[in-house]
């Protein structure tokens, strides 16, 4: 199972990003996938969940309205498009199962990946 994430950059507040997450290793068609995100020192958090078919699930409160989670069966690839981003979501961004499905196929999303850095100054 692999996750390597992409996109992230240093942009100022009110900017824009779109990441991206090619996964290979697995059916990826059949799992809700989620975005997170984690600044040093601190725990990682969920920000956004996506079902298998596409449809969104949630957001954090943080993130609602602003950003979008997306996917690509066909590609096995997951998005995030972050609108008007703050200094808030500066972290590292990464992709894995949905929080239910890493506790439900705890070995198969047992790793993340590198993730991508994004940084956003006011």
């Amino acid at each position: 199972v692999e996750f390597v994430e992409s996109g992230g950059g240093m942009v100022q507040s009110g900017e824009s990003l779109r990441l991206s997450c090619a996964v290979s290793g697995f059916l990826f068609s059949t799992y809700d996938m989620a975005w997170y995100r984690q600044v040093p020192g601190q725990e990682r958090e969920w920000v956004a969940i996506i079902e298998a078919s596409g449809r969104a699930l949630n957001y954090s409160d943080s993130v609602r309205g602003r950003f979008t989670i997306s996917r690509d069966n066909s590609k096995n690839t997951l998005y995030l498009q972050m609108n008007n981003l703050n200094s808030g979501d500066t972290a590292k961004y990464y992709c894995n199962g949905d929080p239910v499905s890493r506790q439900r196929w705890r070995r198969l999303f047992r790793n993340f990946g590198q993730g991508t850095q994004v940084i956003v100054s006011s």
